[in-house]
């Protein structure tokens, strides 16, 4: 059964992830691919304020999402001043970086990585309950995009991704709402990496590095971008075809360049045969039947 547990933690924590990034990289249309960064810094804060300052594991996990998004906010406000693409480039530069940065200080436990963090939940009340845990913030994850995205809110990130100079030219803020909503995709990422954290009870720098945003990319991009129900489609394919892979009993130096080749191919393949995803986007929002024709006299 941990088996099982095991796997039901990593497909919530890739709703998680798949779910937040797609609010970011979807529906702001706000190009980044380092959102394993936030996962880390959520993870390393969690786990190092609870182990080494007896910070209590929930207000841990919390404080880690926490500092996810204030770093998240450190890297979009001076990107996103200027077009182009200097939030995938500072970004990029931001993951490795922090992850370099993480290699070589003794007290995140350097390239070995962090051990004995404290667990949550698991010798009180058992796996079930932290199982149980995770799958809520999954589900809660989930109802918080499809609310943000079919309300008042996401037809302003519509407006603002569709036409951004015509948005501004209404008066909206624009830079304003994309660093809110990079903050908020990635304090979800920091949330699931403290979740990791306290189950697995270490962490090291390599889960956090390109391989990690290459799988989290699959998963918006084969499950369906700017859907509800793509990004969890997408999860659960890509985190149980890792685990099937295991099961071929090929050497450990192939299983990392295997998983890399499978999630970048997966990406081609559905952007030039199916770009729309195995979840097929519908029209982003559609006026009520009911709403008055104001052109009839």
């Amino acid at each position: 059964m941990e088996y099982i547990y095991t796997l039901v933690i990593l497909i919530a924590l890739g709703v998680v992830l798949a779910s937040s990034f797609n609010l970011i990289i979807g529906y702001a249309g706000l190009v980044s691919i380092a959102h394993p960064v936030f996962y880390a810094i959520g993870a390393y804060v969690s786990a190092l304020l609870a182990r080494d300052h007896g910070v209590p594991v929930p207000v841990a996990m919390i404080l880690g999402a926490l500092a996810a998004m204030a770093a998240s906010i450190a890297v979009a406000l001076p990107s996103l001043r200027v077009s182009g693409d200097y939030l995938l480039i500072a970004s990029i530069g931001f993951q490795l970086g922090l992850l370099e940065a993480i290699k070589n200080v003794s007290f995140t436990g350097g390239a070995g990585g962090l051990t004995n963090i404290p667990p949550f939940l698991i010798q009180t009340a058992g796996r079930e309950a932290y199982v149980a845990l995770v799958v809520g913030v999954a589900v809660l994850t989930v109802l918080l995009t499809r609310s943000i995205a079919h309300g008042p809110y996401g037809r302003a990130l519509s407006a603002m991704r569709d036409d951004e100079l015509a948005f501004a030219a209404l008066g909206r803020n624009a830079v304003a709402m994309k660093v809110a909503v990079f903050a908020l995709g990635s304090g979800l990422a920091g949330l699931a990496g403290a979740l990791y954290a306290h189950y697995f009870r270490f962490v090291t720098p390599e889960q956090f590095e390109l391989l990690q945003s290459a799988a989290i990319l699959t998963m918006v991009v084969v499950g369906g971008i700017r859907t509800t129900w793509g990004p969890v489609v997408g999860a659960i394919l890509l985190q149980a075809l890792p685990q099937a892979i295991t099961f071929l009993d090929l050497p450990v130096a192939l299983l990392g360049p295997l998983q890399g080749l499978l999630f970048t191919g997966l990406v081609l393949v559905f952007m030039f045969w199916r770009p729309q995803g195995l979840v097929a986007a519908g029209e982003f929002w559609r006026p009520s039947r009911e709403a008055p024709d104001v052109g009839r006299p």
